[in-house]
């Protein structure tokens, strides 16, 4: 593997960035529908544009795909990656920092043949840098993230769980027989992955997600221990940006009873 770009030099310009085109607008930004139903705000796009810059003016050999680009952009680009590809969602969870909810992130991964090799993720609110390095590890402002096999039940679990996207009939069972002690959502994908990946609850499981969605947190949740795989039981990384559905957990024996349960 070729050497990877420097994780705190990637670090601070993120940050950078989310102080000067996020933290402004949160709360205050003007924004409007896409086709597929979610929002798109003055921030994404301003946060997309300050990116693509300074990652091409400091890593020039490698692409650039945002989530606010057009379908036919996004697949040429992934098609034709090359050495290496960003993947950015310029801001997850666009809803919440529309209305003022503050739990929001920054999530861009480096792809390289399809996998991510570098992973990161910012909240700028809270001040916390979650990155990852293929088969380096994953670290959370620099404290490396250690997940270790847990000893709670399925049912002492704490699950976060995106009823929205999920199928009828399991977003039912889930509702009316829950196998677990108790249920959230945060409504940011990559902050989910990354307090998963921190050992701030148990569980995880979502219906439908894409590419920068998933791809850094993923890795930093691999890295730090973790264990996700699609509800068909699927590996989660593919290099398309079709919906991927997650099943997620701190460890092995609690994802094979996570699993189980979900496909009963």
């Amino acid at each position: 593997m070729a050497q990877l770009p420097d994780s705190d030099e990637l670090s601070k310009i993120v940050i950078k960035a989310a102080q000067d085109e996020l933290c402004p607008r949160f709360a205050q930004t003007a924004y409007r529908d896409k086709s597929d139903g979610s929002l798109v705000s003055e921030a994404d796009t301003a946060m997309q544009r300050h990116l693509q810059r300074a990652l091409a003016a400091t890593w020039p050999g490698y692409a650039f795909l945002g989530e606010e680009m057009t379908a036919g952009q996004q697949r040429q680009l992934l098609s034709a990656a090359g050495e290496g590809l960003w993947c950015l969602d310029p801001l997850d969870g666009t809803s919440n920092f529309i209305t003022g909810l503050p739990f929001f992130a920054v999530s861009l991964a480096l792809l390289q043949h399809g996998q991510p090799v570098l992973g990161l993720v910012y909240d700028p609110v809270r001040g916390e840098c979650f990155t990852a390095l293929k088969a380096k590890g994953a670290w959370l402002n620099g404290s490396r993230l250690t997940l270790q096999p847990s000893a709670t039940t399925l049912s002492a679990s704490i699950a976060v769980v995106d009823f929205k996207r999920l199928p009828a009939a399991l977003g039912a069972r889930l509702g009316q027989a829950p196998p677990f002690r108790s249920q959230r959502n945060f409504g940011s994908t990559a902050l989910e992955w990354c307090w998963l990946a921190a050992g701030r609850y148990q569980l995880y499981v979502h219906g439908r997600q894409k590419l920068w969605d998933y791809a850094a947190g993923y890795l930093i949740l691999s890295e730090a221990g973790g264990h996700a795989v699609t509800l068909s039981g699927e590996p989660l990384i593919a290099p398309e940006l079709g919906d991927r559905s997650v099943m997620a957990a701190q460890d092995t024996r609690l994802l094979a009873d996570w699993r189980a349960w979900l496909g009963g």
